[in-house]
């Protein structure tokens, strides 16, 4: 189990990494491993790049997951998102790589997460993807994020 000498990012100033595929995703010991339970991070101004025009998007990401031995060490998830500021690709490869690289890193017992990107062209675009069924006995509350609507 990682100790806190093995976190390379907390505590320290770094630069946000030039692209996803330098960010590293530190975990550490779960402190409940013997308890499930959920853990949601939500970063409602995420930016990443339209891989085809340069503009940004925007979405708000919810990330759900039940953690086995490991949990994600915050900071260094926070360093990964900022890297896409400056990544272009479509809204599904973005939500569903974030997901991936997560369950890769920590490889939770339950993992989902929701990817409610604002419009461009004027067609909102949600992208949702989970590893398989909850743990029974571990409250999942609904992302409740609401459709995009608008100003109206």
């Amino acid at each position: 189990m990682p100790k806190k000498a093995s976190l390379t990012l907390l505590g320290k100033n770094v630069a946000v990494p030039a692209s996803p595929e330098q960010a590293v995703l530190e975990k550490a010991a779960n402190p409940h491993a013997d308890t499930d339970y959920m853990v949601r991070f939500t970063c409602p101004e995420f930016t990443s790049l339209c891989p085809m025009t340069g503009q940004p998007d925007f979405a708000h990401l919810m990330i759900d997951y039940v953690p086995g031995k490991w949990i994600v060490e915050s900071k260094s998830l926070k360093l990964f998102l900022q890297s896409f500021r400056n990544h272009g690709a479509f809204h599904e490869d973005c939500t569903i790589a974030i997901a991936r690289r997560i369950n890769a890193a920590i490889a939770p017992k339950w993992l989902r997460i929701g990817g409610y990107w604002y419009p461009r062209g004027g067609i909102p675009i949600d992208v949702f993807w989970q590893t398989g069924v909850a743990p029974k006995n571990v409250w999942i509350p609904p992302q409740e994020v609401p459709a995009y609507r608008g100003r109206g």
